[in-house]
């Protein structure tokens, strides 16, 4: 099966968050170099963008990590993309993190993403190339939770219509929370250097996607039961999101977030260059599996 599929738009990938939540572990690990079942953290958000049909993506990440990031991924010629990389010098917030990317991005639309969130469902691909094609406003996804105080929320009234968002409200009106996936057009540079700091003395992204609100430009997709969505920041969702992608592929005898197969899939590598990469990473048993995919055609 191919999926050939080239999107415009530039992604941003944002992995500078000092990982609190993960002490001792992250005390000297970018949490998103931690494994998640058989791949570093970074690979799932990395493949989505690749889902997406993504190809030109910056890594946001810390001085003290940016290297180590670079010995994982490279450039990203291997699977046929082109990584670049920028420092957050402060911890100022996802919004002020994006806006790092602006001369990256120059005057194409872009979507960003945080290095943490891992997606998985049938419908994960349409959901993605559906919001890419809208090239005016942003785009953003709302999935139900049991505690939404730990996130951004969505608030609607009687008739769906979206009424604001709040950022991790103590007395919650609705279990939306909003996913760390973005899609905006041009215009959100602009939209950054005209708010304000937070109380936190950060730049929220709430704060964001509530200027595209008011506007009526902001388009809220309701992710469907069938859809799975982990923020990996956490020992018990790290642990949920390992066990969640183990059985699947023990199951089905696929893998989910492999940049390899998305892009042999997409055709921005061919068979030799996979094999290739198998050969690297036979030992592990990773390798075998690239391997069945071209045994599998």
């Amino acid at each position: 099966m191919k999926f050939f599929r080239v999107s415009d738009r530039k992604g941003i990938i944002l992995a500078a968050g000092k990982g609190t939540r993960l002490y001792p572990v992250t005390s000297s690990l970018n949490k998103h170099l931690i494994p998640v079942c058989d791949k570093p953290m970074i690979y799932y958000p990395l493949s989505t963008l690749m889902l997406c049909g993504v190809r030109d993506i910056l890594i946001i990440t810390t001085k003290s990590s940016i290297n180590l990031f670079k010995q994982l991924l490279g450039d990203g010629c291997q699977w046929g993309i082109n990584i670049k990389y920028k420092v957050q010098e402060k911890s100022e917030g996802v919004a002020h993190a994006i806006s790092l990317g602006e001369e990256f991005v120059g005057d194409k639309e872009v979507v960003a993403i945080l290095g943490d969130n891992i997606f998985h469902g049938s419908d994960l691909v349409s959901f993605l190339r559906a919001a890419d094609s809208a090239s005016e406003g942003a785009t953003v996804f709302a999935y139900p939770v049991k505690d939404p105080r730990r996130y951004g929320v969505v608030n609607f009234d009687d008739n769906g219509n979206v009424m604001n968002l709040e950022e991790k409200p103590s007395d919650f009106k609705s279990k939306y929370a909003i996913t760390g996936l973005y899609f905006f057009d041009n215009s959100i540079f602009n939209r950054i250097r005209a708010l304000n700091y937070s109380s936190r003395n950060e730049i929220e992204i709430t704060s964001l996607n509530s200027s595209y609100l008011r506007d009526g430009l902001l388009k809220i997709e309701i992710m469907s039961r069938g859809m799975a969505w982990f923020d990996a920041g956490t020992f018990d969702s790290l642990k949920d999101t390992s066990t969640y992608i183990s059985s699947l592929q023990l199951r089905q005898g696929l893998k989910v977030g492999c940049p390899e197969e998305i892009s042999w899939r997409q055709g921005w590598i061919d068979d030799y260059q996979l094999v290739k990469l198998a050969d690297q990473l036979i030992s592990s048993g990773y390798g075998d599996y690239l391997f069945g995919l071209l045994e599998g055609k």
